[in-house]
């Protein structure tokens, strides 16, 4: 691109990507505020940002000037997280977790996965947002809706409700799950890899395990970023799929088409690969990895700001129910399957 070029393309850029980023810098306040009054961020950033908003675009639609910079905020800077990302990923994690457990995570991802995505398109919910709540609901909540969705070219609403009904669920999970170890009797590590399989983010595993005990906060941490190394594989392999989701009813004649290795596996995916290889061969310096993960969290949520900024408010509403109940059933699936994990492994 010439250098004149890319100046104009800056400038234009620049209004709505002004606006993203103040967006995420008053949701990063809030989260603060949540961190000094109760310790720890029931409701994070990233949630905040969307939710910003979307509160945002319902009262007013940005024009012109600002649609270049909230969509470069939206997609450019979200691929880039999601590379980035792929630095804070050792596969040292797996061989530590053992063969059992980690042959356990794998299967209650899966599995999940599966039931998800055929929960969502039982209520008729289209397939892109099936896969995101399939893939919410799996993994690791609104990260991986975040990483999925421009894989499968998602539409901001479709992430917008997905991560909207995946973050009140998260925070239900966090407050009841502590109720379960009474009724199930768990011990705390059983109540640890519990919390790891079915908790949505990292820093909520930490809220519901750190009240129980030492242990439970250890196994729930490790099992959970084992889950968040699932992310990689699911992500390349819907990269694959990605192009024959255009044949869905309504899409253009003629979408389905062989495409090159380089279109079929989007840049970052790969860049997310390299990443995760050269940090598990020591090749990524510890020094390096705190900036780079606080990078990657930044861009996610101005992205998250973006996708906001840019949602119809009005779809959301028309399609809640459907998703409340395909979340709200994914998620029973995924607490069943993993009890039943838990009692098959019969830790100690």
């Amino acid at each position: 691109m010439r250098p004149d070029t890319m100046g104009r393309t800056a400038i234009a850029v620049l209004p709505g990507l002004t606006l993203c980023v103040a967006v995420t810098a008053a949701a990063t306040l809030v989260q603060a505020a949540e961190e000094h009054l109760v310790h720890h961020p029931y409701v994070e950033a990233l949630v905040i940002a969307i939710l910003a908003g979307i509160a945002i675009r319902s009262v007013w639609e940005p024009g012109p000037r600002w649609r270049i910079g909230i969509a470069f905020s939206a997609k450019q800077l979200l691929e880039v997280a999601v590379m980035l990302l792929g630095a804070s990923i050792s596969l040292k994690a797996l061989v530590a977790s053992g063969p059992a457990l980690l042959s356990g995570i794998v299967a209650t991802v899966v599995i999940a996965l599966i039931a998800s995505y055929a929960i969502g398109r039982l209520l008729g919910l289209p397939a892109r947002m099936s896969i995101l709540i399939a893939c919410g609901n799996a993994i690791c909540g609104n990260s991986a809706i975040a990483a999925v969705a421009p894989v499968i070219g998602a539409s901001g609403d479709d992430v917008a409700s997905s991560i909207a009904f995946t973050a009140i669920l998260g925070v239900l999970v966090v407050l009841g799950l502590p109720l379960l170890i009474p009724l199930l009797g768990t011990n705390p590590t059983e109540y640890g890899v519990l919390a790891g399989l079915t908790v949505y983010a990292v820093p909520q595993v930490l809220a519901a395990t750190v009240p129980v005990s030492l242990v439970s906060t250890q196994v729930g941490t490790l099992v959970k970023l084992v889950r968040v190394l699932m992310l990689g594989p699911v992500v390349l392999g819907l990269s694959l799929v990605a192009p024959y989701l255009r044949d869905e009813p309504g899409a253009p004649a003629g979408a389905r088409r062989t495409l090159g290795f380089f279109k079929l596996v989007p840049w970052f995916i790969l860049g997310f690969l390299s990443l995760a290889a050269a940090r598990s061969l020591g090749l990524v310096p510890d020094a390096a990895l705190a900036p780079l993960t606080r990078t990657a969290g930044i861009l996610t949520v101005i992205a998250m700001a973006a996708l906001g900024l840019g949602v119809d408010v009005r779809v959301v509403a028309r399609v809640g129910a459907r998703v409340t109940l395909a979340v709200t059933a994914s998620l029973a699936v995924l607490l069943l399957v993993s009890i039943a994990l838990v009692r098959g492994l019969g830790i100690s």
